[in-house]
């Protein structure tokens, strides 16, 4: 791993210079060297990239979306996502830090590997990838730079345009279908593949079960191809047990890259809480006590764990309900908050989520039911084997759970929804793009607090984050063509597949 760090290092060193030596690409050559590091070692680069450092994970992951879709809780009013309030620095850290990074790795990579006429399982890998990494963006911000994203260094293409969203997702989705199509039985990646340590079943159901997260993304703005495409994913082969789960491992450092960023998160700030609404939901769950830890004290005792209501700074909580901050629950430190923490970008429990919802649609064949408490259990299930010191939920706790709260048909998709965003605390990119879409569970302003004196929303949830400011001015004409064809660049303008 040591030497892995090394190398990975060294690749974002070599990127983060090209643009600063572009006039100089012939003087700089040495014939007795490699022109170009192999795409392994960057490929480990940009999946540590995409996990993300502290900067945007505190940011646009905790600050906004998990404030947002009422994961939780703030006092503290930096914590801008929980009342609803404008810092552009922070709405905008995703944008701003995946272009430089993620997406401009992503396509020096597809460049080397087209120019050395690599069609295997790189090329596939990097596909993949490449669609993971704008499907983030693209659901955070909207309209995007996508097709000319990227390629200053290898185009000088400076001002990229900015593609509309359902274009960029059409082309994403036939990017997984081919990329998925590249992978053989075997691979070259070795241990540069820090997702799946180069099994290409796996990336294969990885793939195809992205395919599927996207596919229902559409289901609002366009059911027929939603139908289409979840259809062919799950005819394709997607994940079917936690072993699949896609996610990098992260260690303790010694640079950042190589450190969770949400981890590194809980050792800088120690304001969060889960929200009351995340919390009342989990009663007589057995992920309470693993999730959650009342911050006086560190106590997991259910009866102990209290979730923070949002919306209210210290004063109005105190006022309000007599409570300090410390009174409640916050993530469990001693469990889930590590620096050396995985980051997870897709589960299986999530895939089972989906397919069920898929049933009850009449997209796909199958047992809703069977599927929806397959997901349950998955969900509960995966903390142990992501978490070292998180307690196993056996067999009989995930039964008496679901024997409790037994699946409904009629109120299917309220329940798919509702449990899926429970799956993904701390995937908080997903769990705001997935309540948008479906609506569920069915959250309040505020957590039905008062709306927050000073909100930029007129007191309603954010539906995005919003571009940098600077894009107005840096790429002015292509920034406005956005706007025209999405709308303001404001947090209640609703991307294309949320209208």
């Amino acid at each position: 791993m040591k030497k892995l760090l090394s190398i990975v290092l060294i690749s974002s060193l070599f990127l983060a210079s090209c643009d600063f030596d572009k006039d100089f690409e012939e003087m700089n050559i040495d014939p007795t060297k490699a022109a170009q590091l192999d795409v392994n070692n960057k490929l480990a680069s940009v999946f540590l990239r995409t996990s993300g450092e502290r900067y945007e994970n505190w940011r646009a992951s905790f600050i906004y979306s998990s404030q947002i879709v009422q994961h939780m809780s703030s006092t503290a009013t930096y914590w801008t996502g929980n009342f609803y309030t404008r810092n552009e620095g922070y709405a905008t850290s995703l944008f701003d830090r995946a272009y430089p990074q993620q997406v401009k790795e992503i396509e020096d990579i597809i460049f080397q590997l087209t120019n050395e006429g690599n069609s295997g399982d790189q090329m596939g890998v990097a596909r993949i990838w490449r669609a993971f990494i704008y499907h983030r963006i693209t659901d955070l911000y909207g309209d995007i730079p996508y097709s000319e994203a990227g390629k200053g260094y290898i185009d000088g293409v400076l001002k990229p345009k900015y593609d509309a969203q359902q274009d960029i997702y059409m082309d994403m989705l036939k990017e997984i279908e081919e990329g998925v199509a590249q992978l053989g039985s075997s691979s070259s990646l070795g241990a540069s593949d820090l997702i799946f340590q180069g099994d290409m079943t796996k990336w294969k159901k990885f793939g195809n079960s992205l395919m599927l997260r996207l596919a229902m993304r559409l289901s609002k703005a366009d059911a027929a191809t939603a139908q289409a495409w979840a259809s062919k994913a799950i005819a394709a082969g997607v994940m079917t047990s936690n072993a699949d789960i896609a996610y990098v491992q992260h260690l303790l450092g010694p640079e950042g890259i190589n450190k969770n960023g949400h981890g590194e998160v809980f050792m800088a700030d120690g304001n969060p809480r889960l929200s009351k609404t995340f919390v009342d939901f989990l009663k007589d769950d057995p992920r309470l006590p693993i999730l959650g830890a009342r911050r006086s004290d560190g106590s997991t005792n259910p009866a102990d764990l209290m979730g923070m209501p949002n919306g209210l700074t210290s004063g109005a909580l105190v006022a309000k309900y007599g409570t300090t901050s410390s009174d409640y629950a916050e993530p469990n430190r001693g469990v889930i908050t590590g620096e050396d923490a995985p980051m997870v970008f897709q589960t299986y429990a999530e895939v089972e989520f989906m397919i069920a919802e898929a049933i009850t649609k009449g997209w796909a064949s199958g047992d809703a039911k069977a599927h929806y408490e397959a997901g349950v259990k998955a969900a509960m299930q995966m903390l142990s084997m992501l978490y070292p010191n998180a307690s196993a939920v056996s067999d009989a706790e995930v039964a008496t759970y679901l024997a409790a709260k037994p699946f409904d048909a009629s109120k299917a998709l309220q329940m798919i929804g509702e449990q899926y965003w429970a799956a993904t605390f701390f995937n908080e990119y997903e769990a705001f793009a997935n309540w948008r879409r479906t609506g569920f569970p069915v959250l309040q302003p505020f957590g039905g607090e008062a709306i927050y004196d000073g909100n930029v929303t007129n007191g309603t949830i954010p539906r995005r984050l919003i571009y940098p400011g600077g894009e107005a001015s840096t790429n002015a004409d292509n920034f406005a063509a956005a706007i025209a064809r999405q709308g303001a660049n404001e947090f209640t303008t609703r991307v294309w597949w949320d209208k």
